[in-house]
């Protein structure tokens, strides 16, 4: 097929140095690990005959279901509209959620063309219910596409795809909002600094991360979507998280420059949509100062846990959302408004510690509200009155004031109640979810070593050693402790294996000291642990201990190691919208 035959739907005029085709005119290549590792660099990028023909390869080498439509539906629906200028726009399905249709270098009418695809689209895939990332996928598609029909088959396929673990697109509101906030954790773990930014100026954070699919899929100059689409079609969805991480610490460096380093005060945040706006303008100009290699190679520097991992984080963010009964587009509740500063009450933090506490957490709690549970002021210094008010929920937060005015804490994914477990016998439960943090003399979080630090720990499934490089880092963080309480051993069936978010236990660790999140028994209870513990409280919640452990790898949390408890509290979660109701 001759070239312009992909590029009849294309403004030349407006492509720049893509106009002059350059580089390989073949792709021979069928190795999948061969086609990311050319995929990243941007083998074909410069050639535009030969990208048409390696996504046309990739696409139809996608696992659809039975029945597809295909081209020939199309134009049995639709007419053959080769050569043929739409005579009216197609209004594009409310599931777009008022999505346009980004330009990308096409010509005016071509903006149309995209408008009955996707119309043809809605009438193939009732089940779409929300989908505001297919006006732009659409388009870019229709840039590669010998005809519309051809785009219809191409844009049929992304949405049939049948592949267990394989996500390609968005298609329900419940898929869309769970990666939002999915987007918010790793916006956290990964992107301390710009996450930090994030929570400092704006008044709703996961309202700014619901536009985090926009920033990649509608906002992106051409130059730099389409060498994103060249891995996306390669490695999937997860390449979408990695783009817009890049993207979020971009704009934090670009904030950082301009001098906008200090932080304004709670009552001079913006409003959430001038920041989304703000993020929006930025990376709609970032072709002047970052190039599309520049993008990726940033996205590619984050270490994130593997895409099943993830896979299963945006599964439990989904459960979260289903038993809140979020299924549906509707109102987006601020976040911010679940912790209301005219009714929050705390002997140890103030409404604005707490609000910052709350950007920590994962974002299925998101919703809730805190609810005390204990507080040594009225419930007294009673180890048994601790645990009688406190197990049963899950997860919890402690909060701790010492007689030298430091404060600190942790975040406890587990429900104490969990400890009766092992008897009398002091041994350690929880998951990778539990963090450690101190707010005074300066605020710092710590959290599971191995979210820090990857090699740490090798999955089940690889445990027979197919990457040799896992544990490069392993023989600096061993330690022998003979007095290391034991932990659960991995289990034996990989298919139960979580995300080391959810679940510490499924993981070869190099040390048992690193899986050591949460003890107690009826003489103390313990956060942390090897080498040391995080937290140490003893039975009458009176004195206290704080060191190094391998588990957090933090340094000691208050200013003495050993230290007088003048207020200890514990928070649980309450659902806001459930109490509204």
């Amino acid at each position: 097929m001759a070239e312009e035959d992909y590029g009849c739907f294309v403004d030349w005029t407006q492509m720049g140095d893509l106009a002059n085709s350059s580089g390989p005119s073949k792709l021979d290549v069928k190795d999948p690990l061969e086609l990311k590792k050319l995929a990243r660099q941007g083998h074909w990028a410069k050639n535009h005959k030969l990208r048409a023909q390696v996504y046309q390869q990739l696409i139809k080498a996608i696992p659809c279901r039975t029945v597809t439509p295909d081209a020939e539906v199309y134009r049995d629906l639709m007419g053959d509209s080769t050569g043929k200028k739409a005579s009216s726009v197609i209004p594009l399905p409310d599931f777009v959620d008022g999505s346009a249709v980004p330009h990308y270098c096409l010509k005016a009418d071509a903006v149309t063309t995209v408008h009955r695809v996707i119309s043809c689209l809605a009438g193939q895939f009732p089940d779409i219910s929300h989908c505001p990332a297919l006006p732009a996928i659409t388009a870019l598609l229709l840039h590669f596409s010998a005809d519309e029909a051809q785009c219809f088959e191409n844009i049929s396929r992304l949405l049939a795809c049948n592949e267990p673990g394989r996500r390609l697109v968005d298609q329900t509101f419940l898929a869309y909002e769970s990666s939002c906030m999915t987007f918010g954790d790793l916006a956290n773990k990964y992107c301390p600094a710009a996450h930090k930014l994030i929570v400092a100026t704006a008044q709703d954070v996961v309202e700014v991360y619901s536009g985090w699919q926009r920033w990649v899929l509608g906002d992106l100059p051409f130059s730099h979507v389409a060498r994103v689409l060249d891995v996306f079609l390669v490695e999937g969805y997860k390449v979408l998280y990695r783009v817009a991480l890049a993207l979020l610490k971009f704009y934090r460096k670009q904030k950082a420059g301009a001098g906008a380093g200090a932080q304004p005060s709670e009552g001079q945040k913006q409003d959430s949509a001038e920041v989304k706006a703000e993020i929006q303008a930025f990376v709609k100009a970032i072709g002047s100062s970052i190039t599309p290699d520049k993008l990726l190679e940033k996205a590619f520097s984050i270490r994130l846990f593997s895409r099943k991992e993830i896979t299963l984080l945006q599964l439990a963010n989904e459960k979260s959302l289903q038993q809140k009964g979020i299924t549906v587009k509707q109102k987006r509740r601020n976040v911010q408004l679940a912790l209301n500063p005219d009714t929050f009450s705390s002997e140890v933090v103030s409404a604005k510690e707490m609000r910052d506490i709350w950007s920590w957490i994962p974002e299925r709690f998101a919703l809730c509200e805190p609810q005390l549970l204990f507080t040594t002021s009225t419930h007294g210094c009673s180890l048994n009155r601790f645990y009688a008010h406190v197990e049963g929920y899950e997860p919890t937060l402690l909060l701790i004031r010492t007689c030298e005015a430091d404060v600190c804490g942790a975040f406890l994914s587990t429900d104490w109640e969990e400890r009766k477990r092992g008897g009398n016998k002091l041994s350690f439960f929880g998951t990778g979810e539990c963090f450690v943090f101190r707010l005074k003399p300066e605020m710092e979080r710590y959290e599971w070593v191995v979210i820090r630090h990857p090699e740490l720990a090798s999955s089940i499934k690889a445990q027979s050693s197919e990457d040799p490089a896992e544990d490069e880092a392993a023989t600096d963080r061993q330690s022998s402790d003979d007095n290391s309480l034991p932990v659960e051993r991995p289990a034996a069936d990989p298919s139960n294996r979580l995300s080391p978010f959810l679940s510490a236990r499924h993981f070869n660790l190099n040390s048992r000291n690193t899986s050591m999140f949460m003890a107690g028994n009826v003489d103390s209870i313990i956060v942390g642990g090897g080498e040391g513990n995080a937290l140490y409280i003893d039975g009458e919640l009176n004195h206290g201990r704080t060191a190094r452990c391998t588990t957090f790898d933090n340094p000691p949390l208050c200013s003495t190691e050993s230290f007088q408890v003048a207020l200890l509290e514990v928070w649980g979660f309450q659902d806001a919208m459930a109490s509204d109701r």
